[in-house]
């Protein structure tokens, strides 16, 4: 994996809902954690765009509800800047299912996918209809 440029904005923190915009059954998700996140006292762990999760299925098809599955983060609301200047934001905060090494499991991402999580999980990006 490669190391995203610049420090990325972290606009989701650990309890947020979001969409899960895949084909694998889950509708929405919550975040239970975020791997590999070293904050500071009392604060909650947050994570951004290309930033892998561990979520909880909360509505989707009977045999994926309730299930602990990993994720990671292709759009965010929150604005983040990028390497040249730009500031880019999203209509909704989306998730799409992954293996903890960042295979896809579905087949089919609907909507747009940050450049930042398509350069960082190459499977991710071979999926992806659009990347902005």
């Amino acid at each position: 994996m490669k190391g995203l440029a610049g420090k990325q904005t972290r606009g989701i923190p650990t309890g947020a809902r979001l969409n899960c915009v895949d084909n694998t059954g889950a509708k929405i998700v919550e975040v239970i954690a975020v791997p590999k996140y070293h904050g500071t006292h009392r604060r909650y762990p947050s994570a951004g765009i290309g930033d892998i999760l561990v979520v909880s299925v909360k509505k989707g098809t009977p045999e994926m509800r309730r299930q602990l599955v990993t994720a990671v983060i292709i759009r965010q609301k929150r604005p983040f800047r990028r390497p040249d200047g730009t500031m880019v934001q999203f209509e909704d905060n989306a998730v799409v299912i992954t293996t903890e090494t960042g295979e896809t499991k579905g087949s089919d991402i609907k909507g747009p996918v940050a450049r930042e999580a398509a350069e960082r999980w190459p499977r991710i990006a071979a999926t992806a209809s659009m990347i902005v």
